[in-house]
């Protein structure tokens, strides 16, 4: 699994700034000498490819989409730890490295925030521009200007392609309309663009117009199919597009845990002799859109959600019927402990599902509560991200007689958001002891310069840091290298990834790893030939001939 951040970019005190700019200034900064000309390999990637069996016409798709088209100017950087740093339309963003359980991710996912806050830092104080201007570049990790526009924080999981992909959309609908109630980051503002006074539970949910679909910028939906594995023929990568930028590690592992753990269960369902179709078909909502926006728009949690077959239901129920179901396949597929809970197979799930187990008795607590009971609920508040945030805004509106419409509120809800400790309320709430953690300062800051060692990330970090020089491309699934070879004046021009001009370069000049794989180059199978590795592409034959034998 593995997270994608893009972060609102903006430059305080200058009317008209120009926030792509300022997105290359930003990655620009993250980058140093040794490995700035390493290019994005984009052959891999199919952006038109759809997961229900189809493709899309490139000529018919809109640009926004076509994310595979090389990009001539330096918009990428490998990270320290294997992650990546570039410019996405009018975003910087950084991607995580691929990680194998929920805490690792929050732990890369979080990481992300000190690099990207150091290259904003970077490029205020290094950039002519900025620097004259004295106003630097800010980041803030939101999804929504309250203007009408959003960006994306999106999740990716590695499943089984067997499972029929109508019964991912299916199961996935109902969890991403539901799971709100404990995974939103709270907003103020009603609609896109604000058109109400007030506050909800999901900054994106407004966003979302679609119930199913390839695109992502726009008329965005629930289920977003696009198709790229960046893995083997037998995975297939579920891309999500509906979450928050949480700040909090409680709804940040619980979103990355309860998700791949309902994914499991679609993969083991048959095994089980579970009715997956009975559970679909009493989940089904009637208008999944609208549910999703009303969800969100309900602070009591217990607005009524139409099913397709008729009466309704609840988000908390939808949540207590997708648990019930993992843990009867769970106790079917992995037998039972002396205490009739499931055998989990590793720490991580089971400390997963307790959580999830706490988070649905934290939101029932809430669902009880009146408005004055509320602002008393510190230990709910400290694991609830959209609590502790009205919380924090609904002590202000009463201090100071505020209308929801106030735009101090706003101001708030914007410097939650604000990756800058100085200028950040939230911040202040971590250093108060008012949020639980799940990981410390430490383990972010050894996540910001070391890879993952449980993936592939390892290997593409270590070649980046042993032999930077000679890397021309990277990607999620391959590595590409230059041969040693005496300085004939020939141009470099594979550096851009270009299929076409790839073309250029003599046979023999290149040689690149097929590593699609995520586990196979994981830290424990590389570490010795890395370390014995004379030159770079003696390193990625010797592994390309390893794998074949494996």
């Amino acid at each position: 699994m593995g997270t994608e951040t893009e972060y609102a970019v903006s430059q305080p005190g200058v009317a008209y700034y120009q926030p792509v700019k300022l997105s290359f200034d930003v990655v620009g900064a993250a980058a140093d000498e040794a490995t700035r000309h390493i290019r994005w390999d984009y052959r891999q990637e199919d952006p038109v490819n759809d997961a229900r069996g189809t493709r899309l016409d490139r000529a018919a798709a809109r640009p926004d989409m076509l994310t595979d088209a090389p990009q001539l100017n330096i918009t990428n950087v490998i990270a320290p730890n294997g992650g990546r740093i570039y410019v996405d339309h009018a975003h910087p963003e950084y991607s995580a490295p691929e990680t194998t359980d929920p805490f690792q991710a929050l732990a890369y996912d979080h990481a992300g925030d000190r690099l990207m806050l150091a290259a904003a830092q970077a490029a205020s104080a290094t950039d002519p521009e900025l620097k004259a201007s004295g106003r630097p570049v800010v980041l803030h990790r939101n999804n929504v200007d309250g203007k009408g526009a959003s960006w994306g924080t999106h999740e990716n999981y590695m499943m089984r392609r067997d499972v029929p992909f109508a019964d991912v959309a299916a199961l996935m609908t109902a969890h991403f309309v539901s799971r709100q109630i404990w995974a939103g980051s709270g907003r103020v503002g009603i609609g896109e663009a604000s058109e109400q006074a007030g506050f909800q539970l999901s900054q994106r949910a407004d966003t979302i117009h679609a119930k199913i679909g390839l695109q992502t910028t726009f008329d965005r939906p629930i289920i977003n199919t696009r198709d790229e594995s960046h893995s083997t023929g037998e995975f297939r990568r579920l891309h999500v597009i509906v979450g928050d930028a949480n700040r909090m590690d409680v709804p940040q592992v619980l979103k990355l845990g309860v998700t791949s753990m309902l994914l499991w269960t679609l993969e083991h369902a048959q095994e089980a002799g579970y009715d997956l179709d009975a559970l679909l078909g009493s989940l089904r909502l009637a208008d999944p859109v609208e549910a999703m926006h009303t969800v969100s728009h309900d602070l009591t949690l217990a607005a009524a959600l139409p099913l397709e077959t008729g009466g309704a239901t609840t988000a908390w129920l939808m949540q207590v019927a997708l648990r019930r179901a993992v843990y009867e396949v769970a106790a079917a597929t992995l037998g039972t402990d002396t205490k009739g809970e499931p055998a989990w197979e590793d720490r991580e799930t089971r400390n997963v599902m307790a959580m999830w187990g706490q988070a649905l008795a934290d939101t029932a607590a809430i669902r009880h509560a009146d408005d004055d009971a509320r602002l008393a609920m510190k230990v709910e508040g400290a694991r609830v991200e959209w609590l502790l945030k009205w919380q924090l805004l609904e002590k202000l509106r009463r201090k100071t007689g505020a209308s929801w419409a106030d735009p101090r509120l706003a101001a708030v809800d914007l410097s939650w958001a604000a990756l800058d400790p100085a200028k950040s309320v939230f911040a202040k709430l971590v250093a108060a002891g008012g949020v639980e953690r799940l990981v410390d300062d430490d383990a972010l800051a050894h996540a910001a310069q070391n890879p993952p060692e449980t993936t592939r990330a390892w290997l593409r970090a270590a070649l980046v840091r042993t032999f930077p020089s000679d890397v021309v491309a990277a990607s999620w699934s391959h590595l590409t290298v230059r041969v040693p070879r005496s300085d004939d004046g020939m141009p470099d021009t594979y550096g851009n990834a270009s299929p076409a001009e790839a073309t250029s370069v003599r046979p023999g000049d290149l040689v690149s790893l097929d590593m699609s794989d995520p586990l196979a180059f994981r830290k424990e199978n590389v570490e010795t030939a890395v370390a014995e590795a004379s030159d770079s592409a003696a390193l990625l034959e010797r592994l390309s001939l390893e794998r074949r034998a494996a």
